[in-house]
């Protein structure tokens, strides 16, 4: 046995060959093992999320369309609901003021029968008190005079 005597920390000989050899076959498999299905795995999700971010812009324009399109809506709505408040207010004062006007009416009328009856018994007991005034005088005529008087 011989022993070498070298401070080399590497000799080139058989050996370093032999290691150069199994270190490409190495990098070689763990290329075709690890890093191409690595790169694939990571191009695939670079690109599904590009075709997400995508989708998600898409879905952004449709849902601000659809927002404004419910303000339109919301606005239209509202300026016809406020034209029916107004029709219909219109309407209900048109409709108050006939109610006030047969009210009116019928206060009229009923004031007048009123009056109409009040009239005749007012002259039926100024008719019945000039009876009776004359009765009532001619009772005191004989009372004062201590005979009978005879109308």
């Amino acid at each position: 046995m011989e022993i070498v005597s070298n401070i080399a920390l590497i000799t080139i000989n058989e050996t370093v060959i032999v290691q150069l050899i199994s270190f490409l076959i190495f990098l070689f498999l763990f290329n075709r093992i690890m890093i191409r299905p690595l790169r694939r795995v990571m191009w695939e999700r670079e690109h599904h999320m590009e075709k997400i971010q995508k989708e998600i812009e898409e879905s952004e324009k449709i849902v601000d369309f659809c927002r404004r399109e419910l303000e339109d809506r919301k606005s239209a709505v509202r300026t016809e609901a406020r034209a029916l408040s107004r029709e219909m207010e219109a309407q209900g004062s048109g409709e108050a003021e006939k109610i006030f006007d047969a009210a009116r009416k019928e206060i009229n009328a009923l004031k007048a029968s009123t009056e109409k009856e009040i009239a005749g018994k007012i002259e039926a007991a100024k008719k019945s008190l000039a009876d009776e005034s004359e009765v009532l005088a001619a009772a005191i005529m004989e009372k004062m005079l201590d005979r009978r008087v005879r109308p």
